[in-house]
């Protein structure tokens, strides 16, 4: 049986670990060629299951978009998907202990990166004749949170930048189409990191508020991921897709 995405190549940012690493995994299933780029990544390799290609990527440096991008397109020929998953959440990021030092850096990876990844994910995509670009927010860009003010502000930035691509590749008539994942709370190392530096009753109380009574397993994002990149959400563009256990619906 043919893949979902055979044929089609993507470029997956935060792709080493966590839900980019599931998006990956689960691109290379369905006959997909795969760029992972994450800034965990040290220099440039080749190999494993499937055409899959690995590279360090600083997603806030517009140069090393070009240059990565560039890159896919000599490797595999084409761009058809792009996935902006990388993000940070960093210790502190409460309103009152939140440092113009945080606030920056969070934003510059996890809004300023994604804006650079549809700035050129768009410009490559138009020579290789449209495509879809999926780009990670979270639940926090609709429900906010105190704890998380930079996270949640560069969240919410995110499902709006998302809109306004779709609306550009829309009034241009771009064959491109953009839209965001919203995920809950997902068991990946950057929950975990969150959970190790907070009262050890953390955990067991998010997980009691979760209308599932549980978190999020990355492989479980894949299918919405899959359908997205491919050719049956051809009629999706700018729209939110929430997956959170019924969180922001309790």
């Amino acid at each position: 049986m043919v893949g979902r995405l055979q044929g089609k190549t993507a470029f997956v940012t935060g792709g080493a670990s966590g839900l980019g690493a599931a998006c990956a995994t689960a691109f290379l299933a369905e006959g997909a060629s795969v760029t992972i780029a994450d800034l965990a990544i040290s220099g440039k390799s080749a190999g494993g299951p499937g055409a899959r290609h690995r590279r360090h990527l600083d997603v806030t440096d517009e140069a090393a978009w070009e240059a990565a991008l560039a890159e896919t397109v000599r490797e595999f020929g084409r761009l058809d998907v792009l996935v902006n998953a990388a993000g940070i959440s960093l210790e502190g990021d409460d309103l009152e202990r939140c440092t113009p030092e945080i606030w920056n850096r969070t934003l510059a990876v996890n809004l300023d990166g994604v804006f650079l990844g549809c700035k050129h994910g768009v410009r490559v995509m138009k020579a290789s004749g449209g495509g879809s670009i999926i780009n990670f927010a979270s639940i926090l860009a609709k429900v906010g949170d105190g704890g998380s003010i930079a996270y949640t502000a560069s969240k919410g930035g995110v499902r709006l930048l998302t809109r306004s691509t779709a609306a550009y590749c829309n009034r241009h008539r771009l064959p491109i189409r953009c839209n965001a994942v919203c995920p809950g709370y997902f068991e990946t190392p950057m929950l975990t990191n969150y959970f190790a530096v907070e009262p050890p009753a953390t955990k067991q109380n998010l997980i009691a508020a979760q209308p599932s009574r549980r978190l999020g397993q990355p492989e479980e994002l894949a299918g919405l991921l899959v359908y997205l990149a491919s050719d049956e959400s051809i009629s999706c563009t700018g729209a939110d897709f929430v997956v959170d256990g019924g969180f922001t619906a309790a």
